[in-house]
Formats: structure tokens, sequence, C-alpha cells
């Protein structure tokens, strides 16, 4: 049965494929393959502040442990903490137990390769095929070759000494005001913290945990509350994380939003004008606006795309060379800097360009003028393909055909949820509200 999504395992705890005995194996089966590799014999754990994150990290653990390897503990981290620790500290892998921007109710496994990077498909379906595996419990060692756990208790201090690295010493934010939403999550400490430190007004929101609040009406999903504070506040900018911070979304100070897409045009056109940017593109996923393809070309700069997930976004950059890709939702990646979507180091990078161009948000990114978009997801029992269901195709070939060469739609299943994500963009807002609202409706009477 298959395990992984589009990042990672993912669902709801105690069902399958999150039960604490499925976690178990999964925790023995990469524990296996990478004891046979003989490394460091040593694999991070971080989690985000959801109640289930004990019972996930425990199993987990175990399993490791029984296979030899030895396990280290950091507790809640941004996701890209992990990916940034595993990397520096030289260990075998890192493990991420959240399940991002999904409610609480849900956790989810990401795992990290000695790179810091996300693992490639073969290896998810080699650990796949182990969990499967009846004779996994025979490879478990005995005695002595058991592994330990251990604990770090300065993983987030230094994560965010090396986000400060990232700009040049000496630059502060003293005078400049920002909201920060940390959706109750895994950066609830962090960016506040970063920020702080860097003499910026903080007013932190959604900052306290409880384990069953995480993403509850706040976060990169719901921007109301950040859009209100910084019209409060008079704040420079709002900064909304996911509940494990690998993305940010922003506000200006008017309080109008700032999307990945807005952010990857920002800084593509200052790294082409500086010759940071390598090759003159920047990878991003079929899900990007159209008007950020336009305006990259005005600057000389290509659009790539690949399919949704920023681990497929980072192999893109890897094989290109290329330097900045990213994904609408808030995914930015630097890939100088880290190697996955990094939120508070997204966050620290928008107030340096505000800083070094000594302007205000609104101004920077007004000049990407994006087509209007509009996103519907739709609960389903089951995910299927949608070329299976031939009502569906048709109700996509008819509004394509409606919309002519004046937009674009894109119809596909969750890679995290059981939901279809029907996204339509064009000139005419009015018209792709009335598409999609009619695709939606064949959806919903052939798979709910």
């Amino acid at each position: 049965m298959k395990l992984f999504g589009t990042d990672g395992i993912r669902g709801a705890v105690n069902r399958h494929p999150m039960t604490p005995e499925n976690v178990l194996k999964v925790g023995m089966a990469i524990g296996s393959l990478l004891r046979e590799k003989h490394g460091r014999n040593m694999i991070l754990i971080g989690k985000d502040t959801r109640l289930s994150g004990y019972l996930i990290e425990s199993a987990l653990t175990s399993g490791i442990c029984s296979m030899g390897m030895n396990v280290t503990l950091v507790g809640p981290i941004p996701t890209p903490g992990i990916a940034f620790l595993t990397r520096t500290l030289r260990l075998d892998a890192g493990i991420v137990i959240s399940a991002s921007h999904n409610p609480f109710e849900d956790n989810g496994i990401k795992f990290f390769s000695h790179e810091g990077f996300k693992l490639p498909d073969e290896l998810e379906k080699k650990i796949e095929e182990l969990v499967q595996d009846e004779g996994l419990m025979r490879r478990r060692p005995k005695g002595s070759e058991i592994g330990k756990a251990y604990r770090l208790d300065d993983a987030t201090g230094r994560y965010i000494e090396y986000i400060k690295s990232t700009i040049p010493k000496g630059v502060i934010f003293e005078g400049m005001k920002v909201v920060v939403d940390c959706a109750n999550g895994a950066a609830y400490k962090t960016t506040p913290w970063l920020l702080r430190e860097l003499g910026a007004e903080v007013i932190s929101t959604h900052d306290k945990p409880n384990g069953t609040n995480i993403n509850s009406g706040c976060g990169s999903l719901y921007l109301e509350g950040m859009q209100k504070a910084v019209r409060f506040h008079k704040a420079d900018l709002g900064i909304a994380h996911d509940g494990d911070a690998d993305r940010a979304i922003f506000c200006d100070e008017k309080g109008h939003i700032v999307d990945g897409d807005r952010v990857m045009g920002m800084w593509a056109a200052e790294m082409k004008k500086s010759g940071t940017l390598k090759n003159n593109a920047v990878v991003s996923t079929v899900m990007s606006n159209f008007g950020l393809e336009k305006y990259l070309e005005k600057h000389g700069v290509k659009l790539l795309r690949t399919k949704v997930g920023d681990r497929y976004v980072v192999e893109k950059m890897i094989e290109g060379g290329y330097t900045l890709g990213g994904e609408q939702s808030g995914h930015i990646v630097f890939l100088h800097h880290n190697t996955t979507g990094d939120g508070p180091l997204t966050a620290l990078q928008v107030l340096y360009l505000m800083k070094k161009r000594d302007t205000a948000l609104s101004k920077l990114s007004r000049e990407i003028r994006l087509c209007p978009q509009i996103l519907t997801n739709i609960d389903v029992e089951h995910k299927q393909d949608i070329r299976n269901v031939p009502e569906i195709e048709d109700a996509i070939r008819a509004a394509e055909k409606k919309l002519g060469n004046k937009g674009r739609i894109l119809v596909r299943p969750s890679g995290t949820e059981p939901k279809i994500r029907v996204m339509l963009e064009g000139e005419d807002r009015k018209l792709i509200v009335r598409l999609g609202r009619d695709i939606s409706k064949v959806i919903k009477e052939k798979m709910t």
C-alpha cells in the first residue's frame, strides 16, 4: 500500500498510515536502510506543536533504535531547521513530525537526506517495500547493538544564528514594526525571536500552542487576522507561517497580500540585477500565476514549472543549477542558503530587501501584476485520477474552449489531503468564477 504523498507520509492520527504500529515500522525501515550505509549512525527528529507529536515521536524513536540507529531529539522547530541541522551536524538523516497546514487531528512524517534534501521517489519506494516486508523484524540487532536516544537543547538558537548570517553584518531593523502570525506552530518562538534580536518591533500573534490550536483559524491559510493586525498597529508588514513554518505569506502596510509568486518576482529582479541569479531562471510549479511569468520575461528571466510540491521545485533547481525557486503558497527556496522552503529565512530576506531599497513592501510588490486566479478545494471520499471520469474531462474541455487563450485551468487531486483542487486563471474574473463553479459542480456530482 502506498504511504507517501507529495510531501512525506500524512493522515489522521490512529488511522492508517499514521497509526503507532505503522509508524514504528516506518522507523524500523529508515533505520534499517541507513544502518546499512554505516554513516554517523544518527538520525535527527524534530516536530511541530501537535498533541500527537509525542505519540509519533516515541513510535519513530523506538523503531529507529530497534534497528541499531541512534536518535537526537530537538522538540518543536520549523521544518527548514531540521534540514539545516541535519546537514551541518553531518547526521545520516533528518525527520520532521508535522502535517504542515493540516488541522491538529492529522500528523505526518517528512524525511531529509544527510544533505538536507527531501528523499527522492526511489528511496520512498524502498521504505514502503520494507514496511510491508515480513522479514523486517528479523533484521533487528540484539544486546548492545540497539540504538540510544539523545536530546539537543540549543537547536532553535543554532538555526536562528544561521538565518541571521544570511544578511550582511551590521544590518538591523530598528524602526520597523512587524506583525508575525505563528499559527500556534513550530515557529512560535523562532521568527519573533529572530526579528527582535535584529531590532524590529514585533507584534506576535497565535504564539501560544496548546497541542490542538495549530493552524486553527490562523496562519498562512487564514490571512484576515494578520491583515487586520497590520492595519490596527500601523505595522510595516505582516508575516504568516503555516504549522511547520516552511512557508511565509506576507501583507504590506496597507494589508494587501503578498504571496509566494510576488516574493519570487521581487527577489528574482534583485538577484538578476546583482548577477546572483544563476542561469537567469526561477523554478516554480504549475500553480504559479501567469502574471509572474510575464513580469520575469520583462527582466529577461525564464520561469520553469514543475508539478506541485516544493521537493519537485528543489529537484529541478539542483538539476539546472538554479538558485531561486518556490511556490505561490509561500514555500520559497533560496538554494544558496537552505535546501528547502524556509519561512523564517524568507521573512528575513523580505525585510532585508525593504531595508536595502529603503522602500515599503507595497512599492516593492506592486510592479508584479498578477492575473485573477481562483482556487476551489472539493472534499472527496477517495482520491482518484480525474482522467477516469469522462464527465469531468468533458466539463474541463468545455471550460477551456470558453476561456480560449486568455487563461488556463488546472484540476488535480491534492497530494496531502482527500481533496480535488480546481484552479482557474484568466483576465476576466467573472468568467473564471463561473467556469470554476461549473467544473466543481460536476466533480461534486461524480466524486463525493
